[in-house]
């Protein structure tokens, strides 16, 4: 069992707590010794160790930096990073005519490759969870796995084909949606719990569009059989505010309601077209917000009932979504819309956000032992260099860090105890050979969406040389 003290830097550690038992306004900052041991961390010393005190710990010097606990990204799609640079900058129904033919174009290899691109950004950002819902994902696995990250995944469940609908048509067929829950059963088989439980599932349901309430209630059956946490993109699309409109005569979430399908293990995203009474049922039924703010706002900024959403006292919690692994992004995209929200508001806090990121997310994950440095936590840290500009002047490094923070400020990532990054250099991948397999894939993956004659514009690659 490894065993490392971690000394000479500064923490964020948890601060004041409220009834609800989170921290009231975001971490305090104090220098602190930890002592890890395993995959936990067994002391916080805010005073230096005394005589032979953890003597038998491998020292790691912190001088310079700050500790913070490893950020949790609660919605992502690690394989859609191969659309970087593309429907950023495209018009059209992108869910529909993008992302779900390109779920199916790509072959197992061309999947773990970019996912495997996907995690390095991630581990480069300091995040040390990754919460992703897709298709195929017993492909991909395997190669996130093995990153050291933890995770949650999922098969996203819909009985609608969803390769039809970026062509106008919604048909629903249960083979189709009985493909999925044979897919999500084997994917708890294989991988819930493995890697010492740091790899769990999640079970999703795609949209409220594309699920009928069979489908809905196969993924909540398979869910409270095996105890696992729920997961749905909910309001995220004018066309599936259309189509649950002309199906049910109601909102997504009214829909979800009548079906039984809100709770609090319930983690839903993105609430684009959510109306206030849809808030007050989602606070009453207790479900956590999940909010891709820097994906959503890529043309003009997320228009979700954010005040609406925080004055209700719901759960926040903050994911990277597409394109991106960068959390650092998502607190910045965050604090402008929320406090947009108020009116050129200073509320929330950088601390509040910095909650998001972390402790809120553990909350969504039921995961009390993530988001936060204290005694019994997993070891799942990440150091920030403040000898970086950008964290100076340090007055408040949270303030900074919400604000400005980018990932060439991380200079460790560890999960369960272990460096997946050390001193900035990768130590579970091969970065270059991730970069060069991810733009392969990519290449291959567009190549054939055109082969494929989509009725969608295609993107032009740059002349690299070479």
């Amino acid at each position: 069992m490894s065993r490392l003290l971690l000394t000479g830097g500064v923490c964020a550690l948890p601060g004041e707590a409220g009834t609800d038992g989170l921290p009231i306004d975001g971490p305090r900052i104090a220098p602190a010794t930890l002592a890890i041991e395993g995959d936990r961390i067994a002391a916080v010393l805010e005073r230096a160790p005394e005589g032979t005190e953890f003597a038998d710990f491998e020292p790691v010097d912190c001088t310079g930096k700050l500790v913070i606990p490893g950020l949790v990204n609660a919605h992502t799609h690690a394989v859609l990073l191969a659309l970087r640079g593309t429907i950023e900058d495209i018009e059209g129904n992108l869910v529909y005519q993008y992302m779900v033919p390109v779920s199916y174009l790509l072959t197992p290899e061309e999947r773990a490759a970019i996912a495997r691109l996907a995690c390095a950004e991630a581990i480069r950002s300091g995040t040390t969870t990754l919460v992703d819902p897709l298709r195929h994902v017993a492909d991909y696995a395997p190669a996130m796995a093995a990153t050291g990250l933890r995770l949650w995944l999922a098969e996203s469940c819909a009985d609608a084909v969803t390769t039809e609908v970026g062509k106008g048509a919604y048909r629903f067929d249960r083979d189709f949606g009985q493909t999925f829950v044979n897919r999500t059963e084997a994917l708890i088989e294989r991988f819930h719990g493995s890697e010492n439980d740091r790899v769990r599932v999640m079970m999703a349901a795609h949209g409220p569009d594309n699920c009928s309430p069979w489908m809905l209630g196969e993924v909540s059956r398979l869910a409270a059989r095996h105890g696992l946490r729920r997961t749905i993109h909910l309001s995220q699309i004018i066309s599936e505010k259309e189509q649950v409109e002309k199906l049910h005569g109601c909102t997504s979430t009214e829909y979800l309601d009548r079906n039984g399908f809100l709770g609090d293990d319930l983690l839903a995203v993105h609430w684009t077209f959510c109306t206030e009474s849809d808030v007050e049922i989602l606070a009453r039924r207790g479900v956590h917000f999940i909010h891709s703010p820097a994906s959503m706002s890529a043309k003009g900024p997320h228009p979700a009932p954010v005040r609406a959403i925080q004055e209700a006292g719901i759960n926040i919690a903050l994911g990277s979504d597409n394109m991106t692994e960068d959390m650092f992004q998502s607190m910045k995209s965050a604090m402008t819309l929320h406090r947009g929200a108020w009116g050129r508001s200073v509320r929330p806090s950088p601390g509040r956000v910095f909650d998001y990121a972390t402790v809120n997310a553990a909350r969504a994950l039921d995961r009390p032992d993530l988001g936060r440095i204290a005694v019994g936590a997993k070891a799942d840290l990440a150091t920030i260099d403040l000898k970086n500009a950008t964290m100076a002047p340090a007055v408040s490094l949270i303030s900074n860090l919400t604000h400005y923070g980018h990932p060439g400020l991380v200079v460790d990532t560890m999960t369960d105890g272990r460096f997946l990054m050390r001193d900035r250099k990768l130590t579970t991948i091969d970065e270059t050979a991730a970069v060069d397999e991810a733009q392969a894939a990519t290449r291959s993956m567009w190549r054939k969406f055109e082969a494929e004659g989509h009725d969608a514009p295609l993107p032009r690659f740059d002349d690299l040389g070479g």
